[in-house]
């Protein structure tokens, strides 16, 4: 096993004191980087090991914070604090562009491959990134098959992955559609996985706290979802020029 460092890292974004996890892999030169956006609730173990398991393969990896080091467990905190949230894409840009650049700011990452990896806010967060011309060379999402404002995808310069659980009440069929006609029309290279009979959140582990409805764990689909995430990785920023 590769041994990595990790430490936190503070930096102001929405107001907010932001309070990130990074994980740096063994060695001392520049390594490619990923940005990784956590769920609703907010930064965890689950983002904090998804990163660990990264720099474990090579790269450098910072999970961000959402809320100011706060873990938002309640159902319905979360809803009051994601919704306005997810409304407002300045305030999404603004939360991931702060994140991004102290992830381009650690000296071992190479500034010209970074990729964007993010579950449900997060994700939403990674693509509004990509609709906002950031220099990405990838943006994997999980259950956050978001759309933006007409035409603000041809500004995405990279491919685009999308994983959705085919069961998913909040990211439904009509929501898939709209996503993919977006991608499409921008003329973006996109793909999207749809892993049968999922549910929401599908990809993490059943947390101790209420859940909003439609949210379940699938052993199974979680782990294809980080092989496919992997995979993404190893496409568009390998390990190796």
């Amino acid at each position: 096993m590769t041994t990595i460092t990790t430490r936190t890292v503070e930096y102001p974004a929405d107001g907010l004191t932001m309070i990130g996890h990074l994980a740096l892999p063994a060695g001392a030169g520049r390594r490619p980087a990923v940005l990784i956006g956590p769920e609703g609730m907010g930064l965890s173990d689950v983002e904090r090991q998804r990163a660990e398991a990264l720099a474990e393969l090579g790269y450098v990896a910072l999970a961000f914070d959402l809320h100011g080091g706060r873990y938002v467990g309640d159902p319905q905190e979360m809803l009051a604090r994601c919704l306005p949230l997810l409304d407002d894409p300045g305030r999404m840009r603004g939360i991931g562009h702060a994140a991004l650049d102290v992830l381009r700011a650690e000296p071992r990452t190479d500034p010209d491959r970074i990729a964007a990896l993010g579950y449900g806010t997060g994700g939403a967060i990674a693509l509004d990134l990509g609709r906002d011309g950031a220099d990405l060379r990838a943006i994997g999402t999980v259950n956050a098959l978001t759309t933006g404002r007409p035409g603000e995808a041809a500004r995405i310069r990279c491919p685009v992955w999308a994983g959705v659980g085919s069961e998913d009440p909040i990211m439904a069929p009509a929501q898939r559609e709209a996503f993919t006609a977006e991608m499409q029309a921008a003329g973006v290279d996109w793909r999207l996985t749809v892993y049968g009979g999922a549910l929401h959140a599908f990809h993490h582990p059943t947390v101790d706290h209420p859940t909003v409805p439609g949210v379940g764990y699938h052993p199974r689909h979680a782990r294809r979802a980080w092989g496919d995430v992997v995979g993404l990785l190893a496409e568009c920023v390998p390990l190796t020029e």
